[in-house]
């Protein structure tokens, strides 16, 4: 079996994924779940803390997208991981960029197997012209924490799951991609970010800067397709201090927490 096809080793992750971080306390591994997002929420609203946990399904069968948009992913496509990150201490006002510092992570992770990719804000990761991982942000109730999803697909092909504009490590060239070293590589990144985000009480210098070198949204014309169905067509010109979106537009700056972005052509 193929490293990208293979089940994880959890006993192995939790060796290689627990040396040296002050960030993550438990690591667990499912066969299928529904949601790993909804089931650490669930776990909050019982009152068991997630701060530092880690919950990896090998198969996903009810993801969630931004707007309720809902997904299935393949076993052992994609790794599907979801984390709750301990935000006490820091003003609710930055935790937007708790998602997008997993963006930086996921970027930086797949660097090692030779891909060059970018971000798209809020919550996308883009390759070779397709999407290839989606981050999910939310607030767990009754906790300081934050739980964050990513799925990134590592053979996982839009033709799998019926969705157009979908691409994967295998169709960006990478023949045999390792889940597991992926995954430790992965926290690892994020584990460092989340350290310095907490320390910095928010965005600290490196973070923002990471984050603006590894956007393809910056310097984009774009249309921003708000909550309520109202637009906003611009160019993004950059984040701010709470990882909102500032956007140029008919002479203004406008901010946006959320929203859908779409990247347009200068012309459009």
């Amino acid at each position: 079996m193929t490293a990208h096809r293979a089940p994880l080793d959890v006993e192995a992750l939790r060796e290689q994924v627990f040396a040296g971080s002050r960030v993550w306390r438990r690591i667990d591994v499912v066969a299928e779940t529904g949601s790993t997002n909804a089931d650490l929420i669930a776990a909050a609203g019982r009152g068991e803390p997630i701060a530092g946990a880690v919950l990896i399904a090998e198969n996903q069968t009810a993801g969630r997208g931004r707007r309720g948009r809902s997904w299935s992913a393949v076993p052992y496509a994609q790794i599907t991981v979801s984390v709750g990150l301990d935000a006490t201490g820091v003003p609710s006002s930055a935790w937007g960029w708790l998602p997008l510092a997993t963006g930086v992570a996921v970027v930086d992770a797949v660097a090692d197997t030779g891909v060059t990719a970018g971000l798209k804000w809020p919550n996308d990761v883009l390759a070779g012209g397709g999407k290839l991982a989606g981050i999910l942000a939310e607030v767990a109730g009754g906790q300081q924490a934050v739980v964050i999803g990513v799925g990134l697909n590592v053979s996982l092909r839009g033709e799998d799951i019926g969705v157009e504009g979908v691409t994967s490590l295998v169709d960006l060239g990478v023949p045999a991609p390792d889940r597991q070293r992926l995954l430790v590589r992965l926290l690892h990144e994020l584990g460092n970010r989340v350290e310095s985000w907490a320390r910095a009480a928010g965005a600290d210098a490196g973070l923002a800067a990471d984050y603006r070198a590894r956007s393809l949204t910056l310097g984009q014309r774009v249309r921003a397709v708000l909550p309520g169905d109202q637009e906003v067509v611009g160019v993004a010109r950059d984040v701010d201090e709470q990882g909102r979106l500032v956007i140029e537009a008919d002479g203004r700056s406008v901010t946006v927490s959320a929203g859908d972005i779409v990247h347009l052509r200068p012309d459009q």
